[in-house]
């Protein structure tokens, strides 16, 4: 951030200054050098040597550059731009990753020039940046600025605050922040995620003067607007508006139009979460069960190196495992390129770690978008998002992007493999013996005001029930507590779970009566879980992909009559069920034996259903403009 003056020093001593910047191998200066480049130095202000210095700086000429604003702050120690030599000293140094260094030099700027606010935002990300979290935020809050900087420091502590899960602490952040100045799309989304994840409600009340409610909407962002509403093409535009923003069109087209002619179809599936995440347990039975005299499997892997047992088993199952978590987007659509894909699947959608500018470049001839995002995904890029029939009903694909293409019978792969499972008790997690238990295991970001109303009427009205709720943060919690105080509810009645591991996870959902879903982001992954556990589940589908997961499910397995379409009829069905035991035993019965196993489960069939939607668009690329 140093701002470019014209320079006055002699032009020989710039030469001279030009070829020690320029040297093939930097060592420390000679007596004489140093004498002689104190002397140029001495009294020479900081923009003589600027242009020099920055054109070192953009070619990673690190050390000399730093070596030459220590000399100069050593020659200048009474200037009145030391404060500026300090403070460029310090964007060397976190250049260069040297943390610790770079802060020292933003604080000895800040002692010079307190008001130097662009010193407290970089000393703050400094701080961070060698894991001294809590003291970026303490220079973030403390930091002089005049008020167009205010922002850039609110939401440098908000994002910090986020990160580390203190949600109610962020969002207040965020909100001061939008207050100055609303028009800020990022902090916006940011805001009203954080309001969903710590169910702070109304969610969005008139707090932000000049903000429409549809701009809120607009600017919730791609996960946040699946639980804000149901409407499919609210969700569109609010995607559109993010793709906008973060997702430039790539340069060129990489893949041939026509596409290849391989003997076995080249599948190549894209994602960041070939590690210990949901996306993992579902896929990995499809990847093992292709068939590889028809098919060959490529996984383009920017997931962490996590060691899990899942891990190794997705990798494994790959025909070809190929990195590309150090490749920038146009490498990692190059390698995809090099490998002649037929059929790219993007398993990330906008989810943490997507690659979508890497789908822009068009690497694979056919391109499609499955599981990781579960609502329209408009990148011109991508042809096909893989659904089932219930998921988007004919009637209202024509209201996505890209276009449905539905997969037979269920839109969801699942793995047919049943872990060994530890033996549990109600005692052991924390459950009364004789109560009904409604449990609901989604992350809170998913629990809306109207969900959490309903799900208080019907605890009113089965008195001897509890609810079993995910643990997730403590100011979440807390304001579920509250909340449930206020509407008649003791606190106790709500039981929250922590977190555990896969197997122990998969066994307590066993514990519970009856799965009450979310709405309008149903429950997916824990969905099948909850069934494939003998755990009926009750859900309210609606018209968006999200709010009809649970419903495809409950359709394939045979229990339609635990779908609702109404919040009252919603209501209805849960007292039906904590208020009549045979009820329950009924939707159980539908659940037992190999009823999972046979349908969500059966993982060789989905196996052979995908395998043929793959084959027909090789032979048909356009097979979905006829839906």
């Amino acid at each position: 951030m140093s701002a470019v003056q014209q320079p006055v020093a002699a032009p020989q001593d710039l030469d001279w200054l030009g070829n020690l910047l320029g040297a093939a191998a930097w060592s420390p200066l000679t007596p004489p050098a140093a004498l002689r480049l104190s002397g140029i130095l001495g009294g020479l202000r900081l923009e003589s040597v600027l242009p020099l210095l920055e054109e070192a700086s953009r070619q990673g000429r690190r050390q000399p550059v730093i070596a030459l604003y220590r000399a100069w702050i050593a020659a200048n120690p009474q200037s009145g731009q030391c404060f500026a030599g300090w403070f460029n000293l310090g964007v060397e140094y976190a250049r260069a990753g040297e943390t610790a260094e770079a802060a020292l030099a933003y604080r000895q700027a800040l002692a010079l020039q307190p008001a130097l606010w662009q010193a407290s935002v970089n000393l703050g990300l400094a701080l961070e940046a060698s894991g001294q979290a809590e003291a970026a935020l303490a220079v973030w809050e403390e930091a002089l600025q005049p008020d167009e900087a205010r922002v850039t420091l609110l939401n440098q502590r908000g994002r910090l605050l986020e990160e580390r899960k203190h949600f109610v602490a962020a969002e207040a952040t965020l909100r001061a922040s939008l207050r100055i100045d609303a028009q800020q799309p990022d902090a916006l989304q940011h805001w009203g995620h954080l309001r969903q994840k710590a169910c702070i409600w109304p969610l969005h009340e008139p707090l932000l003067p000049g903000l429409a409610a549809s701009e809120m909407a607009l600017h919730a962002g791609p996960l946040g607007v699946l639980a804000l509403t149901d409407d499919v093409a609210q969700q569109r535009r609010t995607v559109e508006a993010w793709l906008a923003r973060k997702v430039p069109a790539a340069p060129a087209r990489l893949s041939p139009a026509e596409g290849y002619r391989h003997e076995r179809i080249r599948v190549g599936y894209l994602s960041s979460d070939f590690c210990r995440h949901a996306m993992s347990f579902l896929i990995v039975n499809l990847l093992e069960r292709h068939d590889r005299g028809a098919f060959e499997v490529f996984g383009y892997c920017s997931s962490p190196e996590d060691g899990s047992d899942i891990r190794q088993r997705v990798l494994r199952a790959l025909d070809h495992h190929v990195p590309i978590g150090q490749l920038d987007d146009a490498a990692a659509a190059r390698r995809i390129r090099e490998d002649e894909i037929d059929i790219l699947v993007d398993l990330n959608g906008v989810t943490r770690g997507a690659r979508l500018q890497c789908l822009r470049w068009k690497p694979a001839p056919v391109q499609v978008t499955y599981l990781g995002y579960v609502g329209p995904l408009p990148l011109p890029e991508l042809d096909y998002i893989l659904c089932d029939d219930h998921v988007i009903p004919p009637a209202l694909a024509g209201q996505y992007a890209p276009r449905p293409l539905p997969l037979p019978g269920l839109y969801q792969a699942n793995d047919s493999r049943m872990p060994a499972l530890p033996a549990l008790t109600r005692a052991t997690e924390g459950l009364p013996d004789d109560a009904i238990v409604f449990c609901c295991m989604a992350n809170h970001y998913k629990v809306t005001e109207d969900v959490f109303g309903a799900w208080m009427t019907i605890l009113a009205q089965v008195p001897h029930a509890v609810l079993w709720l995910a643990e997730d943060t403590e100011d979440s919690r807390g304001n579920l507590l509250r909340r449930a105080a206020q509407r008649g509810v003791a606190p106790a009645r709500l039981i929250f779970a922590p977190r555990v591991d896969p197997a122990h996870y998969l066994a307590r959902l066993g514990l519970a009566d009856l799965f009450l879903d979310t709405f309008p982001y149903n429950s997916g992954t824990v969905a099948s879980d909850a069934l494939r556990m003998g755990l009926p589940l009750l859900t309210l589908s609606g018209r968006a992909f999200a709010s009809r997961m649970a419903g495809s499910l409950l359709r394939a397995i045979g229990l339609e009559e635990t779908i609702a379409e109404t919040m009252a009829a919603y209501v209805d069905k849960a007292v039906a069920a904590g208020t009549d035991p045979t009820l329950l035993a009924r939707w159980r019965a539908v659940l037992a034996g190999d009823a999972w196993a046979r349908t969500i489960g059966d993982s060789a069939a989905f196996t052979r259903g995908l395998e043929a939607v793959f084959r027909r668009i090789r032979l048909e690329p356009d097979l979905a403009a006829d839906r």
